[in-house]
């Protein structure tokens, strides 16, 4: 909070909450198979800039499942405990599957601080393929055409040729940049209608926004460590021009 819409005329803002009394007992949610919970209400205001105005209200935002005296939670009659769980730290993560011929499949995963994972690898047919979120897979080349790199020459400069790219190319049933970034939107929000508006919209929240994506320094410094960024692009002509984050 403060979170802004799009056109950055109406801001909602958190003031504060409140936490109700439990409907029961935690014995009580044990034997009627409930959730030992109170209600959560949250007191936020919505600002127009534009006007001036300022609403106020209390939204009920759920129940909350509450501990109880043995450090533990009652869900559904049930009783739960919460087990710690490691998080990968943001970076660039590397892997190895064997199919069903035994064959070696490679992929990788880019893992930000904030946002959407991204998993890249091959498949049987030697095809490169993402994932964004674990979502399906699509050809890696749909993805680099939604990104503005939209005829196949363009792609496989970029690569020098290589024939794993052609290989995808010949999987890929995009042909533009459009036809990349309605793909990709009907695959991540299937049930909302495509626009020229909202599948750029999508990309830019996914990997452009900086309030939605975000490497840290820690994620930027694995990747640049892991890749060899430093040694490797010596001498070499960039796709793009690099520049400074910061």
């Amino acid at each position: 909070f403060p979170i802004q819409d799009f056109t950055g005329n109406l801001i909602l803002d958190f003031i504060s909450y409140s936490l109700g009394e439990c409907k029961d007992s935690t014995y009580g949610c044990r034997e009627k198979g409930g959730t030992y919970s109170a209600p959560l209400e949250v007191k936020i205001n919505l600002i127009s800039k534009k006007t001036g105005e300022i609403k106020e209200q209390d939204v009920f935002m759920g129940e909350l499942p509450l501990m109880n005296e043995n450090g533990g939670f009652v869900i559904n009659g049930a009783e739960r405990v919460i087990v710690n769980q490691l998080i990968r730290s943001p970076g660039i993560y590397f892997d190895e599957e064997k199919n069903e011929n035994s064959k070696s499949l490679y992929k990788f995963k880019i893992i930000p601080n904030r946002g959407s994972w991204l998993e890249f690898g091959f498949d049987s047919s030697d095809m490169v393929y993402v994932r964004i979120d674990k979502k399906r897979k699509i050809p890696a080349t749909t993805l680099l055409r939604a990104l503005g790199y939209e005829n196949n020459e363009e792609i496989m400069e970029l690569f020098d040729y290589e024939e794993i790219v052609k290989a995808t190319l010949e999987k890929d049933n995009t042909a533009n940049e459009k036809e990349a970034l309605i793909g990709m939107f009907r695959r991540l929000r299937p049930s909302e209608p495509p626009t020229e508006r909202n599948t750029r919209q999508l990309i830019y929240r996914l990997f452009f926004d900086p309030k939605r994506y975000d490497l840290a320094k820690v994620g930027r410094y694995k990747i640049n460590r892991k890749l060899n960024f430093e040694n490797r692009i010596l001498g070499k002509i960039a796709a793009e021009d690099i520049v400074d984050p910061n």
